[in-house]
């Protein structure tokens, strides 16, 4: 496939990097460690010592990071998700690097714009920019107390192993989103779009203790999941989305227009 990442047809075969923003000891990534497990021996995994979520594609410049072994093939670091799959692939795993980066299971939706703030989603977007096809995979729910990890892992698997036979361009992260539906609830997969649902415009004014103002980042705009296509239409309608992300951020029609416009 010209342009394009090598299909990986044969995980058992590959090298697995897990990464995540929820940290450590998240239980979306160690749902996902059980789901890279049944497609390969060889996973390892380097995550935030921390909680990173909302760390968007952001690194670690005017700290050192600490890079701690806890386990057999098993890391933490003190730093940003983007942070973690640098680490991995250029220091940890710099004479084997891995053939595929799998990031989350986030503990909560990446749909629409979330994906520009993601650390789940920078992840992905780290080990694409280094060479290394990479997904992100996050879990849609409503209640904490009721999160349907089950359903990533029934179809978590089998969707990794499609996709990766395909493959995908090598400038491209691909983002799933499971809904918030148990298993034998859910009504199949789809590719579909980035939707829209900005997070941050609600800014609540609050006073400490002390009577000192701060602002708390309120919840996001309220998704409008009724645009046919979207992300966000087919997590509400019980689908697994599916959307390909481009790492290029240039857009074209309008590069075409300035280079029209500022011809001499």
């Amino acid at each position: 496939m010209t342009g394009s990442a090598r299909p990986l047809t044969d995980l058992s075969r590959c090298r697995i990097l897990l990464s995540n923003d929820d940290g450590i000891g998240a239980q979306g990534l160690a749902v996902l460690e059980r789901i890279a497990r049944t497609l390969s021996d060889d996973v390892w995994v380097v995550a935030p010592t921390l909680e990173q979520s909302g760390a968007g594609h952001s690194l670690t410049l005017h700290m050192p990071l600490r890079p701690v072994q806890i386990g057999d093939r098993r890391y933490t670091v003190s730093g940003t998700p983007t942070d973690c799959v640098m680490v991995a692939i250029n220091h940890i795993m710099k004479d084997h690097p891995p053939d595929l980066v799998l990031s989350g299971i986030n503990m909560g939706a990446n749909l629409g714009e979330d994906v520009h703030y993601s650390g789940t989603v920078a992840a992905a977007l780290e080990g694409a920019l280094l060479g290394v096809p990479a997904i992100a995979l996050s879990q849609v729910f409503a209640d904490v107390a009721k999160i349907p990890w089950d359903t990533a892992m029934k179809f978590g698997p089998d969707l990794i192993r499609r996709i990766c036979t395909a493959g995908w361009p090598a400038n491209v992260v691909i983002n799933i989103n499971f809904p918030d539906r148990g298993p034998d609830a859910v009504s199949g997969t789809i590719a579909a779009e980035q939707g829209k649902h900005k997070i941050g415009d609600d800014l609540v004014l609050r006073a400490d203790p002390r009577g000192r103002a701060y602002l708390w980042i309120g919840p996001r705009r309220k998704a409008d999941a009724s645009a046919e296509g979207t992300d966000l239409k087919a997590t509400d309608d019980g689908y697994i989305s599916v959307t390909p992300l481009n790492v290029d951020l240039t857009h074209g029609p309008t590069m075409k227009t300035l280079r029209d416009v500022l011809r001499v």
